[in-house]
């Protein structure tokens, strides 16, 4: 048996399926292009039958993502399976994936459909999406609670129908490695065309043996393992694709399995995910948690200092953290400057060097040392900023424990500045009541974070929101080193995208 293990990224599917997440198609052609260079085999890169934007996404990413296979999901439907290969049909290389549930539970209760009739859609499915695409892959929906005899004849039948890739998900977190390996490896023996068909294996975190389970279905003849970036997707996520990646890396021996990735893409994958969700790290997270790699305790300390082994089962380098003694400031030239761009993996071309660098200056002047992970947001802020129409030009705000918190906002609104002053409850709320005059699109916030992007009382601040407008959710991000600032930008920021959005469901772009 090949020792070759397939990676299957549902970031863009399963992932933004997480509550709150909305993603733009520019947002998810950004991250299956960074998936791409980290070289995942197969990103799905959404549901296309769902939405009308959904099917753009997906079709923007087959025609414009080189190298992974690009597919879709799809109910076992004629027409779910016609929608998703008109998505996916321009790609490089293409795949049809489409599932319908196996489970006793899900049959009786969501499906209405005794076993035999199942069975008979399924390789019905299989067939039809054959006509369109020698790649398809078909998933047994709550495979991990399915009966074992009757999930093995679904498996047989939709092999001899022309599946590829047949996935066994743990949908709903139920199983436990034990158990999930054995599964599979019953279902290897109960299968008499296994052979002809690579088994895929999907699992969910609801007990937080995502990962764990993955592993224990590698381990027992599962070749594809499907998985997120930070683990995100449905209720508690996916299985997280940085931690399967470091897992069978670092474990080799015990593993003996392959990967092809280029490791060093994987936290900047990871802080991708992250800014364009709106989903924020948890610092003790596995791999690219702000923890990971930090040492606290002085026994630990010195070990590292001695040999990182002691402490330290893998680099930091390795996955693309950079530890440098190059600190900038604002004495910093634009050479130096470019080098630690490079550096840190950013390649900007002059114009947007140039733009960059002046960004840079204007944070230095009130940073007394300028970390990499300033440099890195505020890169990151300029690269995956989207047009903007609105943009923040002055900002003041009168507050106190004895005072209505006042604001008075000038915002720059194609060459033309505008000015309003409000009233709320803080000075964040008054702010944004003045950017809803001037722009006359008001928005809710439903959610904001703030996180601390480098440490010191002089840190950048990075503000994460969540806006509603007119019924659907914008993701908002702003930075600066005063969290108000950092606040209405964000508020704008996700104004921006709304109005953009309008534009191009207007055909004006």
């Amino acid at each position: 048996m090949s020792n070759r293990i397939y990676l299957f990224d549902t970031t863009l599917r399963d992932g933004e399926q997480s509550p709150g997440v909305s993603l733009n198609v520019e947002e998810k052609l950004e991250i299956a292009q960074q998936l791409a260079r980290l070289g995942v085999d197969i990103i799905e890169a959404g549901f296309p039958v769902a939405s009308q934007g959904d099917f753009n996404a997906v079709k923007t990413i087959a025609d414009n993502v080189k190298g992974p296979v690009i597919t879709g999901l799809c109910r076992a439907t004629r027409g779910d399976i016609d929608r998703t290969w008109e998505a996916v049909k321009s790609a490089e290389s293409s795949r049809i994936h489409t599932f319908l549930a196996t489970s006793d539970i899900h049959l009786k209760h969501k499906l209405e459909k005794s076993r035999e009739e199942a069975l008979v859609q399924a390789v019905e499915a299989v067939k039809y999406a054959k006509k369109y695409c020698s790649d398809v892959e078909f998933s047994a929906e709550d495979a991990s609670r399915s009966d074992i005899n009757y999930l093995a004849q679904v498996v047989e039948g939709v092999i001899d129908a022309g599946a590829t890739v047949v996935n066994l998900p743990d949908t709903v977190g139920y199983a436990v490695p034990e158990e999930f390996g054995q599964f599979i490896k019953t279902i290897m023996e109960k299968v008499s065309n296994i052979d002809k068909a690579i088994i895929s294996i999907h699992c969910h975190d609801d007990l937080g043996m995502a990962v764990a389970n993955s592993l224990a279905g590698i381990m027992n003849g599962a070749r594809q393992v499907e998985c997120a970036v930070n683990g995100i997707g449905e209720r508690a996520g996916n299985a997280s694709l940085e931690e399967i990646i470091m897992a069978i890396y670092t474990r080799k021996a015990f593993y003996d399995k392959e990967i092809n990735v280029s490791y060093k893409e994987l936290y900047r994958t990871s802080k991708m995910v992250s800014t364009l969700t709106g989903m924020s790290i948890q610092p003790n997270k596995a791999i690219v948690g702000k923890n990971a790699f930090s040492h606290e305790s002085g026994i630990h300390q010195a070990g590292v200092l001695k040999e990182k082994s002691t402490y330290e089962i893998m680099s930091p380098e390795l996955i693309g953290i950079n530890r440098s003694n190059i600190v900038l400031g604002k004495h910093s030239g634009k050479h130096a400057f470019n080098n630690k761009l490079e550096e840190l993996g950013f390649k900007l071309d002059e114009e947007e060097l140039s733009k960059a660098f002046i960004n840079f200056k204007e944070i230095a002047d009130k940073k007394k040392e300028i970390t990499d992970e300033d440099i890195e947001a505020l890169i990151k802020e300029q690269v995956w900023a989207i047009p903007e129409r609105f943009t923040l030009n002055y900002l003041h705000i009168s507050s106190g424990t004895s005072i209505v918190p006042t604001a008075t906002v000038k915002l720059t609104v194609e060459k033309f500045i505008f000015e309003a002053a409000a009233t709320g409850d803080g000075p964040v709320d008054a702010a944004c009541k003045a950017v809803d005059k001037i722009t006359d699109i008001y928005g809710k916030m439903v959610d904001y974070k703030l996180n601390a992007v480098s440490s010191g009382k002089d840190a950048l601040g990075e503000v994460l929101s969540q806006i509603k407008i007119h019924g659907k959710n914008y993701n908002g991000r702003g930075l600066s080193t005063d969290i108000i600032e950092a606040s209405v930008k964000s508020y704008i920021n996700a104004i921006n995208k709304y109005y953009y959005e309008q534009q191009k469901d207007n055909g004006e772009i």
